[in-house]
């Protein structure tokens, strides 16, 4: 059983993951493709049934495979990286 002091802490790296990614999604410099895998991953983060690790998974997951895209700018890419950090830290 995952602490209430470590669900908080998800909870809050959650929510920082979903603000980033609405950046991204937001950002008509970043091509559509990236857009959308941004908002695929604000979906999977927002899921309601499964526990937070699963939501950070699904979400890691779809950005791992828009990350290889050649045509993402460095700036987003950053971002990217930022979102994953943020979410490998969760753990069940």
């Amino acid at each position: 059983m995952v602490s209430k002091k470590k669900l908080a802490e998800y909870k809050e790296r959650l929510e920082q993951a979903t603000m980033m990614l609405g950046q991204i999604s937001e950002d008509t410099t970043t091509p559509r493709n990236i857009r959308r895998a941004a908002k695929e991953a604000i979906d999977a983060l927002q899921t309601g049934e499964v526990t937070a690790a699963v939501k950070a998974s699904n979400a890691i997951s779809i950005l791992d495979d828009i990350l290889q895209d050649p045509n993402m700018p460095p700036y987003t890419r950053v971002k990217l990286w930022n979102v994953m950090s943020l979410l490998e830290a969760i753990k069940d």
